[in-house]
């Protein structure tokens, strides 16, 4: 298969070696389990138990609210002991709302019935409704609900998947074992998202780096004609799915458009792994593989951990630190994002957990920018990050927009290259999240115009609905009384006749 070739991109430091070939370990269960209601992109899952309520394994925590959303269920059986705040696993450290449970250590099930043998004679929408319904969400760290991607056949007229195993990131090998481990499994889950995309072909793309993994997947699906495994170039960020698809095909996706615009959906490997588990044997996503590497960990590996777990246990399952770490970092280290401590939890979108080491980060003054133009030649969605990283430290919004600033995907390949370590990306997360927020200040006084304007109208038609009442009632009262005027009238001139 021809191979396209795509502006931009870097050559980081793999730092795999470490975790690479490390058997997929089970990590034992915490004395509690921190479960927040916000695991995915969307709206939070609303909780559906109680404080002190008693759990089984799989048993649903808290219900999806609306089309974007997830539900959250139990990783185990015990008891709900609190829903309240607890920090998040992200930079800002606030707190979120969590369900916390403590393990009974019985590990039962719920009852799962599953009423059929063969689930490609399933409905293309059951399918996708018991994807919704086990909480799965893309796993490569986008956390987009997957039942959404399923019923994107429902909008546009698709043609192929492509199953994303690239895992570009530097340090993580959680997908890169996945596939070694579970293969067969993940071209079952590959097969069953077919039937529910209702496409006949699927390209696996794997990056050349993973030799073990390719011959895996290859062997799990010789068989099948439509499923097809290509090697792509080690190259960041060859995970972003617009830019994969360009690889594959030489079809750009359109600025703030879909891939489903050109025919194509992309889910990556894990979730693939996840669809199968859930419409094979029922179980929803409770559990994940997570890489934990650096340099500051003793034990570097991939662990089976489940959702809620605090890193401070995975970590000591580890071994520990050796050192403390400069850095803890959640995701890989171009486009995760520092952690506020390890006391936060393992969370759906949780790939990797990074301890890094001062020589690691290699931490560096920023310095003024020398116009090099590095930024520009690396920039794969060919933008011009430092005009917009000026822009957004001006705070001229409207003018980093117009320089593409929301097409920017956060790759990090700028920041990576600039001789002047000058924070690009956070710019523009920074300007990113001003326009997210002013957006909303405008929805609201929009929404607040609104209610005022509707308010109005209806005040106005309850005055004039009272009005009419009350002529009505007037109405009637004088005819009443003409009635009554009438009657009287005419018993006055009975009564005259009979007196005459």
């Amino acid at each position: 298969m021809k191979l396209f070739k795509i502006r931009g991109g870097v050559h980081p430091f793999e730092n795999k070696e470490a975790t690479a070939g490390s058997k997929i370990m089970p990590v034992p269960l915490a004395r509690k389990l921190f479960i927040p209601l916000q695991q995915h992109i969307g709206a939070p899952a609303e909780p559906i138990v109680k404080r002190g309520d008693k759990v089984l394994k799989g048993q649903l925590l808290a219900d999806s609210q609306g089309v974007i959303s997830a539900p959250v269920h139990a990783p185990t059986s015990g008891t709900v002991i609190a829903i309240g705040k607890y920090p998040a696993p992200h930079p800002s450290g606030l707190p979120v709302r969590t369900i916390i449970i403590e393990p009974d250590g019985e590990q039962r099930w719920i009852d799962i019935s599953l009423p059929y043998d063969d689930p490609f004679n399933l409905d293309p929408d059951e399918i996708s409704a018991r994807v919704a319904a086990a909480g799965i969400v893309g796993m490569g760290g986008a956390t987009f609900p997957s039942a959404v991607k399923l019923n994107l056949r429902k909008r546009y007229q698709l043609k192929q998947l492509v199953i994303n195993a690239a895992e570009c990131e530097p340090y993580l090998t959680c997908d890169d074992q996945l596939m070694r481990e579970h293969a067969s499994e993940i071209v079952d889950g590959i097969c069953i998202m077919m039937h529910a995309l209702q496409v006949i072909k699927t390209t696996v793309a794997i990056e050349a780096n993973k030799p073990e993994a390719i011959q895996a997947i290859e062997e799990a699906s010789k068989d099948l004609a439509g499923v097809s495994v290509i090697t792509v170039p080690v190259r960041y960020p060859m995970g972003s799915e617009k830019h994969l698809v360009q690889t594959l095909t030489g079809k750009e996706t359109p600025a703030r458009a879909l891939t489903a615009d050109i025919g194509i959906v992309v889910h990556n490997v894990a979730t693939a792994h996840a669809v199968q588990q859930c419409i094979r044997y029922g179980r929803p996503l409770i559990d994940r593989v997570v890489t934990v590497s650096g340099g500051a960990v003793k034990n570097p590996g991939n662990y089976l951990t489940p959702i809620g777990t605090p890193i401070s246990m995975l970590i000591d399952f580890a071994g520990g630190f050796k050192i403390e770490p400069a850095r803890l970092i959640g995701g890989g280290p171009m486009m995760g994002q520092p952690l506020p401590g390890t006391k936060v939890p393992i969370v759906k979108g949780s790939g990797g957990i990074l301890a890094l080491t001062a020589e690691e980060i290699s931490q560096k003054q920023t310095m003024p920018c020398i116009r090099c133009g590095a930024c520009v030649t690396v920039c794969p969605c060919g933008l011009l990050p430092l005009d917009m990283a000026n822009r957004a430290r001006s705070n001229d919004l409207e003018g980093a927009v117009k320089f593409g600033l929301m097409d920017c995907i956060a790759c990090g390949s700028c920041a990576y290259v600039c001789p002047s370590h000058i924070p690009l990306v956070q710019y523009f997360n920074f300007a990113k999240g001003a326009i997210i927020e002013k957006q909303r200040g405008q929805h609201k006084q929009e929404e607040t115009r609104r209610l005022a304007e509707a308010r109005t109208i209806r005040m106005k038609e309850q005055a004039q609905a009272k009005r009419e009442m009350m002529a009505k009632r007037k109405a009637e009262m004088a005819a009443k009384k003409a009635q009554e005027e009438k009657k009287l009238n005419a018993k006055q001139r009975s009564d005259a006749e009979a007196s005459a």
